[in-house]
């Protein structure tokens, strides 16, 4: 009698159903907002319900990895000695225009344990990359870190809350009021 059930893996399953998890994650709060069901998260991954639930207890666990992998690819930029401030603009753009729900939930677990990790990631990137571009000469030296993760707070909450028409030229916008406050060459 054939079976439409998938086989248990087990324990050796977890590494690429958290992978699946994350990126199905990222696309249903993308699509639905972070209110979305989690079923249609683990459903979207593949993985049954309680599969989700030991990788991820609940829904700002789940939202604080998909926040990890971003931030990872953040620590990957400001590694690469030729990124600028620009770059990191143009990075953290495209994870906002991709993670607009997620941005909320951000701001409102901001103080929840879990998540505090990702600001001081954010801060370290940002010390990096201003640092390089201030010893070029491309960023005036008055503008501080702590300038450059409100801009980067205030771009993505206001992507966040724009229609997903204007978002692009939000962003573009943006950016030129940044680029104008902070560089020499504005």
């Amino acid at each position: 009698m054939p079976t439409n059930a998938k086989a248990n893996r087990g324990p050796s399953a977890g590494p690429a159903n958290r992978a699946a998890l994350v990126a199905a994650a990222r696309e249903i709060f993308a699509e639905e907002g972070f209110a979305a069901p989690l079923s249609a998260v683990a459903r979207r991954a593949g993985v049954g319900q309680g599969s989700l639930y030991r990788h991820f207890p609940d829904r700002i666990a789940l939202a604080v990895a998909v926040f990890d992998d971003n931030l990872a690819a953040l620590e990957a930029l400001a590694d690469d000695e030729r990124s600028t401030l620009r770059d990191l603009f143009d990075v953290v753009t495209e994870q906002a225009l991709e993670s607009t729900a997620l941005v909320d939930m951000l701001m409102s677990a901001r103080n929840d344990a879990r998540s505090e990790h990702l600001g001081t990631r954010v801060l370290a990137v940002i010390d990096a990359i201003l640092a390089r571009d201030q010893a070029a000469g491309r960023i005036r030296d008055h503008v501080e870190p702590a300038d450059v993760m409100l801009a980067i707070s205030m771009l993505a909450s206001i992507l966040s809350k724009s229609e997903p028409g204007e978002r692009a030229e939000t962003a573009t916008r943006a950016r030129a009021m940044f680029r104008a406050a902070f560089t020499h060459d504005a």
